[in-house]
């Protein structure tokens, strides 16, 4: 007897519909087809033990698996409860006309339970996208599922329950969930507050800056000036996600295995801070089963490296192209994956290798020599693409005591939304561009395109400071951003001044101040 089930199969963000056939036939051989990786194969253990252990028989007999498109490779075991339903349907155990219009994935342990497998929110896309009338999925994985609409989604406990459910002995409900009240309901609730932060005007002023225009931004000071817990309270003022980018945002969460078992939509931006020993395959994703890294689980959100430094210099340098492009081709000998990465790249590192340098309360014992070897351990290259470069000075007890606590993330947060709303009406027409980091150089012509005065000014910054013209092109870029919080429509000389000294690193007598 041949029976056909339908699961999915998840590589990089692309999702596809497997379908797999199980014939019986008189003899005693499991035999396997369709490229599937160690742990489909090892499923056939889990399965026979998880049916025994709830009072099935598995079949004596010759059987014969196939998962179609068998030239595309299979990999995790969420192919454990599909199999296993065929299994029984094949041999009679279990008789359904229903196996036909549900999509069914999960992990089974040996008990019979479904265990939580990744992919589960883009695997109920592609439901959708099938006409399936619905979807089988864990318990665990039902929340992150059910968001898709125009689906039933059933979140079952055991394969029991998925058999009871597909023969009719018992009825199940869909788990309904009210997307855009769970989601609007958690996007304001953070547990950091810029109020926090007494003193630190001019830094606040930058990440507010980088805030309303999506611009890279690199903090240099000396330890305990601040510059972690600044960063780290950056996604308290940047804008809400939309719906739209949520769902992207949590697509990607799911298919890394990163959501948690009761979400449903990520409806924070997500903040990373990977460690500084973190490789470049972790950073930029990749690997023998093909994730999304870092950059890519930060889409949408913030990338904060903290001790820049400390970092391996050819691990930063392949955030070069992904910083430019947003997102990331990761080709390998058996696979080709493409994942977003627009996310702001945000790090921190102090003056100099004795921390120091700059400090009016500590004396520097770093040597000149020192100090260059320390900061060229940040390429040029990749400097440039960092366009606001701020220095910290570490406010001292007596005003720390002194000052009123700052002002709070609700206040900035809706100064950053009003810049943002005039850089989303200037680029309405423009598919792909949403802030004015993403402007091309015709955009930057067009919209930020300085006076007489300005260009001399600029001129006479790009000749004393050494400037590329990236960072020529940057500095116009975060100019229209402060004139857009200023609300002037034009980019004056006020403006590019500012911009201009947020170039901070772009200096060439560091050492020598």
């Amino acid at each position: 007897m041949l029976v056909k089930t339908y699961c999915a199969a998840v590589n990089g963000l692309e999702v596809t519909t497997i379908t797999i056939e199980v014939s019986l036939n008189p003899g005693i051989m499991y035999h396997f087809t369709g490229l599937g990786d160690e742990a489909v194969r090892e499923g056939r253990d889990r399965i026979a033990a998880a049916l025994q252990y709830n009072g099935y028989k598995f079949p004596k007999a010759d059987i014969t698996v196939n998962m179609a498109p068998a030239n595309l490779r299979k990999e995790g075991s969420g192919f454990d409860l599909p199999l296993a339903i065929a299994i029984l349907a094949a041999n009679g155990t279990i008789v359904s006309e229903e196996l036909g219009h549900y999509m069914l994935v999960g992990e089974l342990g040996l008990d019979g339970r479904l265990q939580p497998v990744r992919g589960a929110l883009p695997i109920a896309i592609r439901a959708r996208a099938e006409h399936f009338k619905g979807l089988i999925v864990p318990r665990q994985n039902v929340n992150e599922a059910a968001v898709v609409n125009n689906l039933d989604v059933y979140g079952m406990e055991s394969i029991v329950e998925v058999i009871q459910f597909l023969t009719g002995e018992k009825s199940f409900a869909p788990t309904v969930i009210d997307t855009r009240r769970v989601f609007y309901e958690k996007q304001y609730a953070f547990d950091l507050d810029f109020a926090d932060v007494r003193g630190q005007e001019n830094v606040k002023r930058a990440m507010e800056v980088a805030a309303a225009g999506g611009y890279n931004l690199i903090m240099v000071g000396p330890p305990g000036s601040g510059k972690s817990m600044m960063a780290k309270r950056l996604p308290s003022i940047l804008p809400p996600l939309s719906l739209s980018e949520s769902l992207e945002t949590t697509q990607i969460h799911s298919i890394a295995g990163k959501t948690g078992k009761d979400t449903s939509l990520i409806s924070q931006r997500p903040f990373r801070a990977p460690h500084h020993t973190i490789s470049e395959v972790a950073l930029v994703g990749g690997g023998n089963n093909p994730q999304p890294g870092e950059i890519s689980l930060s889409h949408n959100g913030v990338l904060f490296c903290d001790e820049l430094p400390e970092f391996n210099k050819h691990t930063l340098e392949v955030l070069r192209q992904p910083l430019e492009d947003r997102h990331i081709t990761i080709s390998r000998s058996k696979y080709r994956v493409d994942f977003p990465c627009s996310f702001m790249f945000v790090a921190s590192m102090n003056p100099c290798p004795c921390g120091y340098y700059g400090d009016p309360t500590h004396h520097c014992v770093c040597t000149p020599g020192q100090i260059h070897r320390y900061m060229n351990k940040i390429s040029g290259p990749l400097l440039d693409r960092i366009d606001i470069q701020v220095e910290i000075i570490p406010v001292p007890f007596k005003e720390i005591s002194k000052a009123e606590p700052g002002e709070p993330s609700a206040a900035i947060r809706e100064r950053v939304i009003r810049a943002r709303a005039v850089q989303t009406a200037r680029f309405k027409e423009v598919k792909g561009v949403h802030c004015n980091a993403q402007m091309t150089e015709r955009m930057i012509h067009r919209y930020a395109e300085p006076d007489q005065a300005g260009i001399d000014l600029l001129r006479m910054a790009m000749e004393r400071l050494s400037l590329s013209a990236r960072a020529y092109s940057r500095i116009l870029k975060v100019a229209r951003t402060i004139a857009d919080l200023a609300g002037s429509d034009r980019v004056t000389t006020e403006h590019l001044a500012e911009a201009i000294n947020y170039r901070k690193l772009d200096r060439g007598d560091w050492a020598e101040r």
